[in-house]
């Protein structure tokens, strides 16, 4: 990451739920740590003094699920661009999922994403593949993608059909200590679909996606998940019935965590408008009832994490028939804003939303960060929750530009992002 000075960050509200700290103070970076200041009279040579009075110092915040699109298809992002979109919205690190071509489902292919993100403006950790090409019929080499870098598999972009393929999985993780993300999809209920089942698919004339497409792989997993012991994580959920299927397995012991994504609580079916097609993903944008069920999964803990599932598409995939265009819409400008929406709302509190997007992804995923102790790595956001911008075309950072709030207006927004001690973004 380069050379560092310390730096001290005055008069911010420092958010640390893991050690219990909400309060006006001072917090020290020096050595690519973070230190608890005594006397200021005592400050090391070289320190850079910035008053952050009125605004929150947290963790750096983690996206646990982005996709980078490098190697392969570099003209809809790259390792660089959307890293560089991660500072912006205020992310120290993310996790990057394997679809990509060639897929990431060797040593080789891990070991160049971890090459490339040397420098980047973010840290970047590879999900590695289940399956070799993600084809679901022979399981990739855990141990050599882990020793390369990668912190937890899954088949994220396709379901593991079978059954006994995604236990052997499970099983095989357990000697590595690694989660299994898992893409619950039911195929055959979803593959003549292109958005949620419903009154306005019918309305509009296109084929439905039914909740229970979703729900069907969240119940089979679950029970994968109790019959080998081993933990499993749940990608982008968004139907409340998947939401309460998580929240009875806790329940009854399961070692299961979940995410959820700012448009599923955010957004509804009636987004799709007249066929628009950054409306479009996988799984589809569900009902106001599952909207109020996932925010509720947040507060209440069923749910663990909020990620962007960033999926970035050029024009060319998303400027055609809505049931031909590509999935998905980039995210990791927009997660914190929308965020914030609840926490203004008093739906989340900022703890909360600390939680879900530092700490319980450093938990989950084994890596660093979710902290602002003494000694833990610098990692840091710094938010301003009265900045007032309109999240517009020219201002994106991402190559693309397919999502659902462009020329939204928003308050809250990371004004700094620091890695190791190094400030990566600054407004």
């Amino acid at each position: 990451m380069g050379t560092t000075h310390p730096i001290l960050l005055e008069n911010g509200r420092i958010i640390d739920p893991l050690n219990g700290t909400d309060r006006v103070g001072n917090l020290l970076l020096v050595d690519g740590v973070c230190r608890s200041v005594g006397s200021l009279d005592q400050l090391p040579m070289g320190v850079e003094r910035i008053d952050l009075s009125s605004k929150w110092v947290m963790p750096g915040l983690i996206d646990m699920h982005v996709h980078l699109r490098e190697p392969g298809e570099e003209y809809k992002e790259s390792i660089a661009s959307g890293t560089a979109a991660a500072a912006a919205g205020g992310f120290t690190a993310v996790a990057c999922m394997p679809n990509t071509r060639p897929v990431l489902d060797s040593e080789s292919t891990v070991s160049f994403v971890v090459s490339r993100a040397e420098g980047a403006s973010a840290r970047v950790y590879p999900v590695g593949a289940i399956s070799k090409e993600s084809h679901g019929e022979q399981l990739a080499e855990f141990g050599e993608m882990q020793r390369a870098g990668a912190v937890a598999f899954t088949d994220d972009g396709r379901p593991v059909i079978s059954s006994q393929m995604m236990r052997r999985a499970l099983e095989y993780a357990s000697n590595f200590d690694v989660p299994i993300i898992s893409h619950c999809e039911e195929i055959t209920l979803s593959r003549n679909g292109s958005m949620h089942e419903g009154t306005v698919s019918t309305r509009l004339g296109l084929g439905g996606i039914p909740g229970a497409a979703e729900e069907i792989m969240v119940y089979r997993d679950l029970a994968l998940a109790e019959l080998t012991g081993h933990r499993i994580h749940l990608a982008h959920i968004s139907t409340g019935e998947s939401v309460s299927l998580i929240r009875r397995a806790k329940a009854r012991g399961c070692r299961v965590t979940a995410e959820t994504t700012a448009h599923y609580f955010t957004l509804t079916e009636e987004a799709v408008g007249l066929y628009d097609t950054c409306a479009k993903m996988n799984p589809p944008l569900r009902t106001s009832a599952d909207v109020e069920a996932i925010i509720v999964g947040l507060q209440d803990g069923t749910l663990d994490a909020i990620a962007s599932d960033h999926a970035p598409h050029s024009e060319m995939e998303k400027e055609l028939e809505f049931d031909q265009a590509a999935n998905g819409i980039i995210g990791l400008e927009t997660s914190v804003p929308l965020a914030l929406r609840l926490v203004q709302a008093g739906r989340l509190t900022v703890a909360r939303l600390v939680e879900v997007m530092s700490v319980n992804p450093a938990k989950i995923l084994g890596v660093p960060g979710g902290s602002l102790a003494d000694g833990a790595v610098a990692d840091v956001t710094v938010i301003d929750p009265e900045r007032k911008f309109i999240y517009s075309k020219e201002s994106v950072v991402s190559k693309s530009k397919n999502s659902p709030f462009l020329e939204w207006p928003f308050i809250g927004q990371a004004v700094m992002t620091i890695i190791g001690g190094r400030i990566v973004l600054r407004r």
